[in-house]
């Protein structure tokens, strides 16, 4: 049984990659630990809160061809990539190569973590994936069947759907004894608080190893209707997280739902160690700069440039160099609690002398920063 109390979701794993952010502080061009990628821009969803719809693109919505998949695997693995976790901006699972995606990046020796709906899975594909995976997490946002289907944008019988592919996923992982940790992540707004405890219960009743309740992203155009007033839900999450138990774990992701998602370093590092790629092929610093109004960010596209290409390209090294520079702030420029925020963070304090290298022992999936 995993020792859940030790897991990091809260936080950032960054200082565990010594000989990676050493090199970055003398200078030199590193590669991501971590990419953020989607294979498609399509969803089967249709969540309210969803950060994909601030990040279109001119591009077509396309899906990414496998044979330029599988060449951005290679490359990722060539230049040292650690980890690819399937998430972005897309829902990755509706391309024909899903599978063979996983068992590909997996025999390349990178870690795989995917984050779902979980819509498009059976058994046959769970029990395809799951030997090959690090983590899988289902986004369930709600407990509750007719409120799953209001949040979601799905009709009601998807809740069953889905609930019936996370139960196959434990009988699966625990009958095979596999090493793939199993996640449920519900997205915050709090008008639907009214779902936190409905949905940590049937997590623990389903069997998965931990459940997070996150953040709402919020766009700096307002785009998305959410709010950030998360100050009355203090005590309700904190009932969540007191079903925990050995073998399972509640986390809150306080850090993100208070005064921890303020950014206080004016200088943006984090995508040098977490890469995003869109689900059209774009390959940008983050998601929020996805779209093309942010074009001037934009470094290339696998759809037409290889990856290790893009990666070794002057303009991959003006970009980042821009973003490390006194001419932007993200404190300023930048929308809450981007995916890099607490990398971020940590690197600017490093930078700055006020943290070290932990010497404690690694957490779970470091891969994943």
């Amino acid at each position: 049984m995993n020792d859940f109390s030790q897991l990091i979701v809260d936080s950032t794993k960054v200082g565990w990659h010594q000989d990676r952010v050493e090199a970055w502080h003398r200078g030199e061009r590193i590669a991501p630990i971590t990419m953020d990628c989607s294979l498609t821009r399509r969803c089967n969803a249709a969540c309210g809160f969803c950060a994909a719809k601030t990040q279109a693109s001119a591009s077509p919505s396309l899906d990414i061809p496998k044979d330029i998949a599988f060449q951005l695997f290679a490359d990722a693995a060539e230049i040292g990539v650690k980890g690819i976790s399937l998430i972005s901006d897309g829902e990755s699972t509706l391309v024909d190569y899903y599978a063979e995606a996983i068992v590909e990046m997996d025999r390349l020796g990178i870690k795989v973590g995917l984050g779902t709906n979980g819509i498009a899975f059976d058994r046959e594909i769970l029990e395809r994936i799951l030997p090959h995976v690090t983590y899988l997490r289902f986004n369930f946002s709600a407990g509750e069947r007719q409120r799953y289907s209001e949040i979601m944008g799905v009709k009601p019988a998807i809740y069953d759907k889905v609930m019936a592919n996370i139960r196959d996923a434990v009988d699966i992982r625990r009958k095979n004894n596999l090493a793939c940790n199993l996640n449920m992540n519900l997205v915050c707004d709090p008008k639907d608080a009214d779902q936190l405890l409905p949905f940590a219960r049937i997590a623990k009743e389903l069997g998965v190893d931990y459940a997070v309740i996150k953040h709402c992203y919020v766009d700096n155009d307002g785009v998305l209707d959410v709010s950030t007033d998360y100050s009355a839900l203090g005590p309700l999450m904190k009932e969540c997280e007191s079903l925990s138990e050995p073998g399972f774990r509640v986390v809150a992701k306080w850090d993100r739902l208070g005064e921890g998602a303020e950014r206080k370093y004016n200088k943006c590092y984090g995508p040098m160690f977490i890469l995003q790629m869109s689900g059209n092929g774009l390959v940008a610093p983050c998601g929020p700069l996805f779209n093309e109004k942010n074009k001037a960010f934009h470094i290339g596209s696998i759809m037409d440039t290889r990856f290790k290409d893009i990666f070794f390209s002057d303009r991959y090294k003006e970009v980042m160099d821009y973003l490390a520079s006194e001419h932007f702030d993200p404190s300023k420029r930048c929308p809450k609690n981007c995916l890099q925020h607490h990398a971020n963070d940590w690197l600017f304090r490093f930078k700055n002398g006020k943290v070290s290298f932990p010497i404690t022992q690694a957490p779970m999936h470091p891969e994943f920063i």
